[in-house]
């Protein structure tokens, strides 16, 4: 049976550990980025190695690794439970089994530097795969696995994934019942896609 003052301290305790959007983050050149929010349960490895512009988003539960070099464009949202690497172990584990350990760039692992440009939405349980290079304006649906190279303003789904559609449809629609926001939209996309 717990007690109010145990009820108290218990919620105190929960709301203290429970993850929370941090605002401001210092890139590895030094500059303030007042608008950014990274998630006190986001795991960034090398953050020397990560170029990061203002105003984006990380959520919870993220795994976001800049060993290989990592740039995520302005206004970036990267949701939650989501991978965004710039290594590979895995053929080199697999194929050196216990050799595996000790070495330094065993056979098999790869290391390449990964882009998402501004503007980009990654969704839940994504994996951004090392060397991939997402264009801006790129929707990344969820569960999705990317390597390669994403064209600006693709929507893309599945393992791997596949370019499905064209974002600037969807904004054209916005824009159209919101057209005081086209010349915010058109400062940093351009004209929206014709229909």
């Amino acid at each position: 049976m717990t007690t109010p003052v145990m009820r108290t301290l218990l919620g105190w305790w929960r709301r203290l550990l429970a993850p929370r959007m941090v605002y401001g983050w210092r890139d590895a050149d030094g500059r303030w980025l007042a608008h950014t929010r990274v998630s006190t349960h986001t795991e960034v490895g090398h953050p020397q190695r990560l170029r990061i512009g203002d105003h984006v988003f990380i959520g919870h539960f993220n795994l976001i690794d800049a060993s290989g070099g990592l740039e995520i464009g302005e206004g970036c949202q990267i949701t939650n439970h989501v991978s965004v690497l710039t290594h590979s172990t895995h053929h080199a584990l697999r194929i050196g089994g216990r050799a595996f350990y000790g070495q330094a760039q065993p056979p098999g692992y790869r290391q390449a530097a990964t882009t998402i440009g501004a503007y980009c939405f990654v969704g839940p349980h994504s994996v951004i795969g090392p060397g991939a290079r997402l264009g801006r304006g790129v929707l990344v649906k969820a569960y999705s696995h990317v390597t390669g190279e994403v064209p600006d303003f693709a929507i893309v789904d599945g393992h791997p994934a596949r370019v499905v559609g064209d974002t600037r449809r969807i904004d054209r629609a916005l824009l159209e019942r919101h057209p005081e926001m086209r010349a915010h939209y058109e400062a940093w996309a351009g004209p929206p896609a014709a229909p």
